[in-house]
Order: C-alpha cells, then structure tokens, then sequence
C-alpha cells in the first residue's frame, strides 16, 4: 500500500462480524475526506471469523495489511449478530464479539505498523470498580488488549474513564458525541430556545453529574440533579432497588428539559425522573444518551411514556446496536457519528492533535452563534 503524504502509514479498517455496519459508513466517509475524487476508494480489509460446529472460532484475515495503521472497529452490543452452535442458532453476547475482537488482533500479529481498536461501546464497562469479592473484568480486558500488541484504545463516552489506569502505557482516547448530538438536537427540534430560563440539563443521578455540567456548561443553562435513595436491604436484579428519586435544584416549571446519561439500558431511571420533572411542571422532556441499549419491554415501557406526553423524544447515537423497533419509533432520532469517527482516524494517523476532538465545547458555541 502507498502511504499518503504525512501519513504514519496506509490506513487499514478491519471489522469483526459486529462492528461491520459502523465500519461501513465510517468507511464511506473517510474515502470522502482523503480520496473526493475516487468513491470506489475504500480502507476496509476483508476479514472472516467463521465458527466450528461446537461454537469455537477463528479469525482470518484476507489481504495483506503488512506495515498497515490498523483500525479495528468493533461493536460489543451487536446482539443482532448471531451464529451457530451444535445446530443451535444463537445470539452474540459482549463476551463473544470481545472474543473476536483478539482473534483478529492475533491474526494481524505482528505484522502491522500500529494496531488501534475503536470500542464506542467500552467492554465491560460497567464494571469499573470492586466491591467486596468481584472481578475487574473492564481492567482485565484493557490488560488483555495490551498484551496482545494494540497501542490504543478509542472509546466513547466511557462510563468511568478513570479505567484507563489499568493500562497507563497504552492510548486511551475516551471521546464524546455532545455535539453530534447538540447540532442534531436543535437541528430537529426548532421550538427550543438555549437560554437559562427556557431550558435546563438534568443528570438522572449522582454519577451522571460530570457529563451533564459539560452539556450545561457548553450550553449556557442550569443543572439539575437526582439522587437517587435505594433500599440497601433488597437486590433485585443485580442491584439495589431504587425507592425514591429526590431532585436537587432550581424550578423547572416551564422549562424544556434535558436528561443527559452514557446510556439507556432499561430506561426505568429516566422516565422514574421525567415523571418527577413533570410533576415539578416541566414542560417538553428530551432523552439524550450516547448508547441506547433498550429490548423490547424497554422500547415499549418508552411508547407508553411517549404516549402519555411523559417525553418528547429520545436522542442516540448509531455507534452500538438499536433494537429495530426502537429504529422505528416516532419518538427516536438517531445520531450519526461516522464521520466523526473517520475525522478522528484522519488525524490520529497523520500524528496529528486531537484535542480539539476531546472538547468540543468551542464547536458548540460556534454552532449556538449561528443557530
């Protein structure tokens, strides 16, 4: 492969079965942004990771990507992804397509420049921390990652980033969408006026606090917050039920409302904290997540509430998998990052800053001025 002017070396985008779809379009927009002139262009090298009959697998890659920037994009929320086990068709959980994720890196070896993994969705990131007798299973894998050659690790709004000290010798880029999100937004939604008194950021809990005063900061309007009060006695699906939600902040009557998280997995929290806001006199109620996670029963727990004028919308982005009838829901907007994405390997692999990619709180107030 030639390498580009300024390049570090020729790019390479592998994708294990999961992260196919986003490499497709992050694809497409870096052949628009090096090659304008050649959409035949394309940076994706064919890869397979097919199964044996008991469900063991491999990894096989099908060009040569010798002296190559490797990107591997993958996607650990793919359960649409499925394959076959004793005959038996199943569905690829977190654990399987991480599985992949180091087949592929193993099958690169060590023949590539640099290999970097794009994780939006950070394995095991949930369980960041110990209590009591626990694993540290996101620690364990970054170390995993790291043992096996790859020099950086490129996520997305990491549940708590404070993860990467497991591996301070490698690259952890933890980057955010907020003004992905923030352009879509206000793009869609034109009856909502950026001013302190019209609209406030709301974070649904105690550990969303850092996230949602970087979207009231930026935005120029209040914060609110939830403290959530669980019963410490019970455990009811893995965790402490929640009894109460009590709101820590100024009125919200007549406001139109934010409620920003890393993710949306059941959705009880966010609509357990939008029926409160309501309550308070509250006016429209936006749902904005990096990652929606939502099933079935979540999706229609969200139609009821949609229903019942309890929220306006939801905001996500495409960078895991949407359940389809979430995709299809009147009350859903889908936030593209590809290109955001590819920006972000144009520079990384001519060695270029990022910074300006880590904050995009002066792109925001660009947007705003113009808006």
């Amino acid at each position: 492969m030639k390498i580009e002017k300024n390049s570090l070396s020729p790019i390479a985008i592998v994708a294990p079965p999961g992260g196919r779809e986003l490499a497709q379009l992050v694809d497409k927009e870096l052949t628009q942004r090096r090659y304008p002139k050649n959409r035949e262009k394309s940076f994706i090298i064919r890869c397979e990771c097919p199964r044996f009959a008991n469900g063991e697998a491999k990894a096989v890659i099908l060009q040569s990507i010798r002296g190559c920037d490797v990107y591997v994009i993958a996607d650990i929320g793919n359960y649409g992804c499925r394959f076959t086990i004793q005959g038996i068709e199943s569905p690829m959980s977190p654990d399987d397509h991480f599985q992949d994720i180091k087949r592929v890196v193993a099958a690169i070896g060590g023949r590539a420049y640099r290999i970097n993994v794009i994780m939006p969705l950070l394995y095991q990131s949930r369980q960041h921390k110990r209590t009591a007798r626990e694993s540290l299973d996101c620690a364990v894998s970054l170390q995993e990652l790291q043992n096996l050659g790859v020099k950086n690790l490129i996520t997305f709004d990491a549940h708590n980033s404070h993860v990467q000290n497991a591996v301070p010798l490698m690259g952890f880029e933890n980057l955010h969408a907020s003004y992905q999100i923030v352009r879509s937004l206000l793009e869609n939604e034109k009856e909502i006026i950026v001013d302190k008194n019209k609209l406030m950021v709301v974070s649904p809990d105690e550990g969303a606090v850092d996230r949602c005063l970087y979207y009231a900061n930026s935005l120029g309007v209040e914060l609110g917050l939830f403290y959530k009060r669980r019963d410490t006695t019970r455990i009811v699906d893995g965790k402490n039920p929640i009894v109460k939600h009590e709101f820590l902040g100024t009125s919200v009557a007549g406001k139109d409302i934010m409620i920003v998280d890393d993710m949306l997995a059941s959705g009880q929290s966010m609509l357990m904290s939008a029926e409160e806001l309501k309550k308070y006199g509250a006016n429209d109620i936006y749902v904005i997540v990096t990652f929606s996670l939502l099933t079935d029963e979540g999706v229609e727990r969200f139609e009821k509430a949609y229903n019942e004028k309890l929220i306006k919308r939801v905001y996500a982005t495409n960078l895991t998998y949407r359940n389809p009838k979430l995709k299809n829901a009147k009350w859903f907007r889908e936030v593209d990052v590809s290109e955001f994405i590819a920006y972000f390997i144009d520079r990384f692999n001519r060695d270029e800053s990022i910074s300006a990619l880590l904050d995009t709180s002066s792109k925001i107030h660009k947007f705003l001025k113009k808006h």
